[in-house]
């Protein structure tokens, strides 16, 4: 255990260390702080003395050292456009991103274990061929098309007059395929509960709930068709192993064999898997608040990106690949403590 944690440890500050040489060198490369700082309004002398002041003029090893040490610190600098720290202005955001994560996440769970297993048990039945034909076009749409389209058939509305209207089928019709639309797709509401700190949630009130749906769903429907294929094949995989024939020839019931015993080897690499993904809807809800507005850290660093605000997009890459890190070595720790066959050393039992 203790072998376990110090090469996952080593692993993460490896990977943090690689992270923060990209981090400073984009910041290196994003122009001149200066420009930012003090405009054109300062004469080359008075630049060059604030340069020399800020250690601008140093050489970039020991502007790294600097920077990777006040990183250390929980000093990322400050915001040109917010006017404080960059890591305050992200602990301000990062609650609307989580709550997107977590309700995203949720929805896949629900959603992909129950379908997934279903089409695995039943690979022929219609409805599995169904369900995999629109996990196919799902992981086809871009995210930010899955959004635009939600927010027209679930916000706005739409009203079909593809059938004759003079007849009662005809008029049925349109009924069924229009859409009175009404759900918010802007921001996160007024109703939200303080929790703690800057951590403000909607889950516990009605209009938080409203508003978190449609940005829950767009995110999701990204990683829901890819785990619905994956669950299925693991499944698939699983019945064909000779324990579960074992167990079949035993006598037992088929809903022990595959909520019991199969399920569970099934879902092994699919926890490697979402964790993973976990890190990755974190980044990939840039483009979802982008189209919902959602105040997280997506639609924060799109903004700071227009603003050339360059220690809050550093900032927000540090802590992004932190999450990365993060769930990363919990999900191996995760997996080495669920699984029997492997050591939390890496190896195999």
């Amino acid at each position: 255990m203790l072998a376990f944690l110090v090469q996952r440890i080593s692993q993460a500050f490896l990977v943090m260390f690689v992270i923060s040489v990209i981090a400073f060198a984009i910041q290196d490369g994003l122009g001149d702080p200066l420009q930012e700082m003090v405009g054109m309004s300062v004469s080359e002398e008075e630049r060059e003395a604030i340069r020399d002041e800020l250690g601008l003029n140093d050489p970039m090893v020991v502007q790294y050292l600097r920077f990777a040490g006040n990183a250390l610190q929980g000093d990322l600098g400050n915001s040109y456009f917010y006017s404080k720290p960059t890591l305050e202005v992200i602990a301000e955001h990062l609650p609307a991103t989580l709550e997107l994560v977590i309700g995203a996440s949720l929805i896949i769970v629900f959603l992909s274990v129950p379908i997934g297993v279903y089409a695995a048990i039943r690979p022929q039945a219609w409805l599995s061929k169904f369900f995999m034909g629109v996990s196919t076009v799902g992981i086809s749409i871009p995210v930010f098309l899955t959004a635009i389209v939600l927010i027209q058939l679930f916000s706005i509305g739409v009203t079909v007059s593809w059938f004759p209207s003079d007849t009662g089928w005809g008029q049925w019709l349109n009924e069924f395929f229009s859409t009175e639309g009404g759900l918010p797709s802007y921001g996160r509401g007024d109703e939200l509960t303080h929790l703690f700190g800057t951590w403000e949630s909607g889950f516990f009130s009605s209009g938080g709930l409203m508003h978190l749906i449609l940005p829950s769903v767009s995110l999701a429907s990204i990683m829901l068709p890819l785990f619905i294929r994956l669950i299925r094949a693991e499944m698939m995989e699983v019945l064909q192993s000779d324990y579960v024939r074992y167990a079949r020839a035993k006598g037992l019931s088929a809903g022990r064999i595959n909520f019991l015993h199969a399920l569970k080897n099934t879902m092994l690499p699919v926890i490697t898997v979402g964790g993973v993904q976990i890190g990755i809807m974190v980044a990939y809800t840039i483009l979802t608040e982008t189209v919902f507005q959602w105040p997280g850290v997506g639609l924060m660093f799109l903004e700071a990106i227009t603003r050339s605000d360059i220690p809050l997009i550093v900032a927000y890459l540090m802590v992004v690949g932190l999450i990365f890190v993060i769930t990363n070595t919990l999900v191996d720790l995760i997996y080495g403590l669920v699984n029997p066959t492997v050591k939390l050393t890496g190896k195999k039992a």
